[in-house]
């Protein structure tokens, strides 16, 4: 996203979006890559209600909480673009908030990588990471990522 600063994240997070709602996809692609035809979609509220769920020390992925929307929407998959989108949402609107944080800092992305579009930065979720007791550690040499270090024993069940 860009010129965060000039946005109204909160009001974009309460936006009626006509979500949550199923889209049956009949593009065959898509339905061998995510394994089904049934598409949920999630209203940016409704990540950053779950994300909010989250406890210090403990973790999620956007993947995680995407399987948690379409197995309880009753879907195949939820559409990977809009979680993303609507993750960041709600991260922007927690910055911009005086009271009722949402700790986004502790929804990662796949693999365990840390979120580059979050407020701050991954400079930023990194030092929040690492004050609730995660190692971070970085791949690559050009185009270098962070990550947190053995993820998988820090995630939090949504179900």
């Amino acid at each position: 996203m860009a010129n965060e600063d000039k946005k109204d994240f909160n009001a974009m997070l309460h936006k009626d979006t006509g979500m949550p709602k199923v889209q049956i996809v009949t593009d065959e692609k898509t339905i061998q890559k995510y394994g089904g035809s049934r598409m949920y979609f999630a209203p940016p509220l409704y990540y950053d209600e779950v994300m909010k769920r989250i406890p210090e020390g403990r973790l999620t992925t956007v993947g995680e909480i995407r399987s948690y929307f379409a197995e309880n929407g009753h879907a195949d998959f939820t559409d990977p673009i809009t979680a993303g989108i609507f993750v960041s949402i709600a991260a922007w609107a927690s910055y911009q908030r005086n009271e009722d944080i949402t700790p986004y800092w502790r929804t990662l992305k796949a693999n365990g990588e840390l979120n580059p579009k979050y407020p701050g930065g991954v400079e930023a979720q990194k030092e929040k990471l690492e004050a609730e007791g995660h190692s971070v550690g970085q791949k690559g040499r050009t185009n270098i990522k962070y990550y947190v270090k053995d993820f998988e024993k820090a995630l939090y069940p949504l179900t």
